[in-house]
């Protein structure tokens, strides 16, 4: 599969998915509901800049497999709250996964109009059970996406930040997934300073250099 991005083809790697599927099982209804998100993607990224067109060779390891990595951390949960989605990752890849699960509600945030126009679309041709909110993280009201059991965030901002944008929304007894890179402890050492964090780290299964980030309780210094 190809899709012309600035005048240059840009090809899938044709083994790419079937390696993703390997770290990352899913049931044959969510691998086709992956292929037909992957297809919409391809076709929107010729005029919309979702992920980045180096990227797309592996767009199955380095996007759906990190995506479907967070779904064993959190067994059982139904409501999920992703904040900067983009392109759909994570938020759109669990949706997919919890498509058939009864009560399942993924909601998604992005301030950028054509992206999340892209996520609608998504959402409205695969029959997701997802929710798009077009505004700011700092303008998200808790009670528009409560109760919320997991909170997700991708390549977003350093941990300090993200702290201050998860805390407000943070119910007690949820959690907040962080898919983050090599340079987490250093960010968590330095969040520290304002916040009090319990978290665990997890090996990436994607990057062997990533981590992700399991917040099980947040609140500010002081």
């Amino acid at each position: 599969m190809a899709t012309t991005i600035s005048a240059k083809t840009v090809t899938l790697d044709p083994a790419d998915r079937e390696r993703a599927l390997a770290l990352t099982p899913v049931s044959r209804e969510t691998a086709d509901r992956l292929d037909r998100f992957v297809a919409l993607l391809l076709t929107w990224q010729a005029t919309t800049n979702l992920i980045a067109p180096s990227t797309i060779p592996h767009l199955w390891t380095r996007h759906i497999a990190d995506s479907l990595q967070l779904l064993p951390l959190a067994p059982g949960a139904r409501r999920w709250l992703d904040l900067g989605t983009g392109g759909g990752f994570p938020g759109l890849v669990i949706a997919c996964a919890l498509a058939e699960e009864p009560g399942a509600a993924i909601h998604l945030v992005d301030s950028q109009t054509r992206r999340a126009a892209f996520l609608r679309e998504v959402i409205r041709v695969l029959a997701l059970p997802a929710i798009v909110h077009c505004m700011r993280i700092e303008d998200l009201v808790a009670d528009a996406v409560a109760p919320c059991e997991v909170i997700t965030v991708r390549a977003l901002a350093p941990m300090g930040k993200l702290a201050g944008l998860i805390h407000p929304l943070m119910a007690p007894g949820a959690k907040a997934l962080l898919l983050k890179g090599q340079d987490v402890e250093a960010e968590l050492t330095d969040a520290s300073k304002y916040w009090n964090i319990a978290a665990d780290l997890v090996p990436s299964r994607t990057d062997p250099q990533g981590r992700i980030v399991i917040i099980r309780a947040l609140e500010p210094r002081g």
